[in-house]
């Protein structure tokens, strides 16, 4: 009875002497096992990504979504339901502010529902059409929010873009414009925005390829000191820059309207380029109208000081009549129009300083 505990403890120790071979085949199996195991686990660990990394934290207090709009009956409920979507997972407080611009169908009821509903969502109504840019500026004036977004109420801009446009403005950016890269609209609006978009590309300065895209991001300060009316909501991003803001963009998705007729029109295209020479004067020379009047002023002056010049010399000396040389008139026309438009440079000139208040100068910081 006593012999078979010690043959149980012998064959023990030479189970474990056999288990200390280095020849030993199970060893090898075991020792690859634990090695892929702790691989394994070491590569869950350090390939794991914190939970605050994978959802960017957002530190604007509050958004504040404008949104103008025009007989947008059936797009409205749709909307709203898809703004509280994309905007729970934010974390962050909202309003929602329809700007109703004297819309003749329903839209208008359908908005004071929503907003009886949901306290979150309000409105303006103009008696009237306004137009678009009227309806951002009051917009603009009722947001409480320190970071605003403006959309369009066709149901054409996502609102799950939200949120992209938040965090490329927080990386540094005052106004974030989106991008319609793949467009779903008629082929005319495609190719009449994209030239459209190129030249005010290039006679602004701004590199960014959709100018008139409804989805935008602003921090606050970049509203309330935008002062737009016409049709200059089209150039939103050109009057920001020269104000001294910074202006990015980023590529949004685009969908095809699915409600409604689009208010796209050729009238609206050629009052776009009028509305964009009025853009380039009033930021870069609304406040030096020398530097724009007297310029050209004083070209014309100079030409057509050159050409009497000449005039004058063959009559002088080669004995050249005159009468008939219409270049005479030409001469003195650039003359007196070169005088003018000197002088209404001169009384611009006069009307910017009796006018000049520190309030129009935007202060970023100060200590």
């Amino acid at each position: 009875m006593e012999e078979n505990p010690k043959k149980d403890i012998i064959i023990k120790k030479d189970d474990a002497v056999n288990e200390q071979k280095p020849g030993n085949p199970e060893r090898s199996e075991n020792k690859n096992y634990y090695r892929r195991n702790l691989y394994n686990k070491r590569k869950r660990y350090f390939n794991k990504t914190p939970q605050s990394s994978q959802e960017e934290k957002l530190y604007f207090n509050k958004l504040s979504v404008v949104i103008p709009l025009l007989n947008e009956e059936e797009s409205l409920n749709p909307l709203a339901n898809e703004i509280r979507k994309a905007v729970k997972p934010l974390n962050i407080n909202y309003e929602v502010i329809f700007v109703d611009d004297g819309s003749s169908d329903g839209s208008l009821k359908v908005i004071k529902d929503i907003c009886r509903q949901d306290k979150r969502f309000r409105y303006i109504s103009f008696r009237k059409n306004y137009g678009k840019s009227a309806a951002l500026q009051v917009g603009f004036k009722q947001v409480t929010g320190d970071v605003v977004v403006t959309m369009d109420a066709d149901l054409q801009d996502d609102p799950n873009e939200i949120g992209n446009l938040l965090k490329k403005l927080q990386d540094g950016n005052d106004l974030v414009s989106g991008w319609k890269k793949k467009r779903f609209d008629p082929l005319i609006k495609r190719y009449s925005s994209r030239f459209f978009n190129y030249i005010t590309r290039v006679m602004s300065g701004i590199k960014i390829h959709d100018f008139n895209c409804g989805l935008k991001a602003y921090r606050v300060e970049v509203t309330q000191s935008l002062k737009i009316y016409g049709e200059l909501h089209r150039y939103l991003p050109v009057l920001a820059d020269w104000n001294g803001f910074i202006v990015s963009e980023i590529p949004v998705t685009h969908h095809a309207r699915r409600y409604g007729k689009t208010k796209f029109g050729l009238s609206r295209f050629f009052k776009g380029f009028i509305d964009l020479v009025t853009v380039i004067f009033s930021t870069r020379y609304i406040k030096r109208p020398m530097h724009f009047f007297g310029f050209f002023g004083a070209l014309a002056f100079f030409i057509g000081l050159i050409v009497n010049g000449y005039l004058a010399y063959e009559w002088e000396f080669n004995h050249q009549a005159l009468s008939n040389r219409p270049m005479l008139f030409l001469g003195m026309l650039l003359i007196i129009v070169g005088v003018q438009l000197f002088s209404v440079g001169l009384l611009g000139e006069m009307l910017v300083h009796n006018t000049m208040d520190e309030k129009e100068y935007i202060i970023k910081d100060k200590g």
